[in-house]
C-alpha cells in the first residue's frame, strides 16, 4: 500500500518547531509555518521559509500534517482556530494535558500526540537545526492505530528520529523523572552554587556546568513544562527528596554516602549500557496493533522504519 507524503505546517517556530520545519524541508517535504514571534518569523523568512499568519497557515492545511509547537499555556486559544478534520500532532513536553485540551477545544480534529526528546538550553528560531532530531527518541501517544498515526511516525522517521509509542500517562510519568526533575534539580543546584559567592563560581568546573546546563533555558518555558506535569513531577520530587533525605541522614550519622553514590553509579551505567536490541515487525492494519505498539514502548522499544502498514521495530 502506498502512503501519501504529506506537506507539513508548523505553528510555532522556536527551537523545536523551527527544527521540525527545517528538517521536514530537508527531507523533501513542502513546508510552511506561522509564529506569534515577529523576530522568529523575520529570521525564518530571511532563510527562505514560507511564514504566514496562523489563520492562513491553517487554511492551507486541509491535506497537510499540522505540528503544534507552542508552549502548553498557548494551546487552548490555538486549538479553537484549528478546523475540524485537520491532521494534527504536537511536540509539547507533556502529553496528558495536551490530549485533554484537544478533546475539549478541538474534538473534531485527527490527533496523535508527539514529543521529540531533543533540545538545547537555547531557544528561538536561531537555535534550531535540521539535524536536531537525528538519533533522538520521538514519543507518540496515539489513541488508535490508523493512517494518521502512520503520517506522524513517518514525519519523525524522515527527521531521522526513532519512534517510541506509549500512553499519555506513561509518557508523563517517565519524563517527570528524566526531563522535568532534572530541570528542577538544575535550578536548585545553580542557586546553591551561586549562593556560595564569587569564589564558588570561580572554581566551578565540569560537574557544576553539566549539572546546571538546562538551568540556562528560558524560565517561562521551563515553568510551563514542569507546572504542566504537576502530578507526575510531584511523585518524582518525592522520590528525589527521599533519596536526598537518606543521604543526609547517612552523612550526618556515619559520614558515609556509599548507598547513595553506588545507586547513582548503577543508574548511570544502566543509561549508557542498554541491552542489545532485536528486530520485530508490527502490522498496523491488524486488530491489536495499538496494544502492540504501546507494549513495545513500555519495554523501551522503538519503531525505526515503516513499509506500508508494517512497522519495523527494535526491542530489548
Amino acid at each position: 500500500m502506498m502512503w501519501d507524503v504529506r506537506d507539513v505546517c508548523v505553528i510555532g517556530l522556536g527551537l523545536i518547531g523551527g527544527s521540525v520545519l527545517r528538517g521536514a524541508k530537508a527531507a523533501g517535504r513542502t513546508v510552511w509555518g506561522a509564529t506569534a514571534s515577529k523576530e522568529d518569523a523575520d529570521k525564518a523568512r530571511a532563510e527562505g521559509f514560507d511564514v504566514v499568519t496562523v489563520e492562513e497557515a491553517l487554511h492551507r492545511s486541509a491535506e497537510a500534517l499540522v505540528v503544534l509547537a507552542v508552549p502548553l499555556p498557548a494551546l487552548p486559544d490555538l486549538l479553537r482556530k484549528v478546523p475540524a478534520g485537520t491532521r494534527l500532532t504536537d511536540v509539547t513536553s507533556v502529553k496528558g494535558p495536551v490530549h485533554d485540551a484537544v478533546h475539549r477545544y478541538a474534538p473534531e480534529v485527527r490527533f496523535v500526540g508527539g514529543h521529540p526528546m531533543a533540545g538545547t538550553s537555547r531557544s528561538g528560531w536561531g537555535a534550531g537545526s535540521a539535524t536536531l532530531f537525528e538519533g533522538a527518541a520521538w514519543v507518540v501517544t496515539p489513541e488508535e492505530a490508523d493512517d494518521h498515526l502512520n503520517d506522524v511516525m513517518r514525519l519523525a522517521l524522515d527527521l531521522k528520529a526513532h519512534v517510541v509509542p506509549t500512553t499519555p500517562e506513561e509518557h508523563d510519568e517517565a519524563v517527570a523523572r528524566i526531563s522535568h526533575l532534572p530541570h528542577l534539580l538544575a535550578a536548585v543546584l545553580a542557586a546553591v552554587g551561586a549562593g556560595g559567592g564569587p569564589l564558588a563560581l570561580a572554581l566551578a568546573a565540569g560537574s557544576f556546568g553539566d549539572g546546571t546546563r538546562v538551568a540556562g533555558s528560558r524560565p517561562e518555558l521551563v515553568r510551563a513544562m514542569c507546572e504542566g506535569n504537576r502530578d507526575a513531577l510531584l511523585m518524582a520530587v518525592d522520590d528525589a527528596l527521599g533519596r536526598l533525605g537518606a543521604a543526609r541522614g547517612s552523612l550526618a550519622s556515619t559520614g558515609g554516602l556509599q548507598k547513595t553514590i553506588d545507586a547513582g553509579h548503577e543508574g548511570r551505567n544502566a543509561l549508557v549500557s542498554q541491552p542489545q536490541r532485536s528486530a520485530v515487525s508490527i502490522d498496523l492494519s491488524k486488530p491489536g496493533a495499538l496494544a502492540a505498539l504501546r507494549n513495545l514502548g513500555s519495554r523501551g522499544g522503538r519503531v525505526v522504519g515503516l513499509n506500508g502498514s508494517t512497522a519495523t521495530a527494535e526491542t530489548s
